[in-house]
């Protein structure tokens, strides 16, 4: 498998893994793979009355740093651009949300996650 191939699989493994974790957790799955508002969002969910949009980064090594460490600041003013384009497009500008990332951290044939909960703020990080 080409290197380029081997990320985006690693990639979507890690959406699988953070999809079901957040599952487990009670959070409502609305969309996988949003694209709206200039870009992509992983997640959208709800977790109770709000609305959770969810970046997920996924790393096997730390070659390029922790997948914590992946999110710029503008990384983080694209996913707001993106929550604030679904909010726009679903009519729900008014209603409560937040950005979380799920970092899976992949090591062989284990992983552990880190959820961090409101990740990203209005002003990025």
């Amino acid at each position: 498998m080409k290197p380029q191939e081997w990320r985006r699989s690693l990639g979507r493994r890690g959406e699988g893994l953070a999809t079901t974790y957040l599952e487990k957790k009670g959070y409502l799955i609305l969309q996988r793979n949003y694209r709206g508002g200039g870009g992509e969002m992983d997640i959208v969910a709800q977790e109770g009355d709000c609305l959770v949009f969810v970046e997920v980064r996924t790393r096997s090594t730390r070659e390029y740093g922790t997948p914590e460490e992946s999110i710029t600041p503008s990384k983080a003013q694209r996913l707001i651009e993106v929550a604030q384009g679904y909010l726009q497009e679903q009519g729900e500008s008014g209603r409560e949300w937040r950005i979380d990332l799920v970092a899976i951290h992949w090591s062989g044939d284990s992983y552990w996650v880190n959820h961090i909960v409101n990740a990203v703020t209005g002003d990025g990080l």
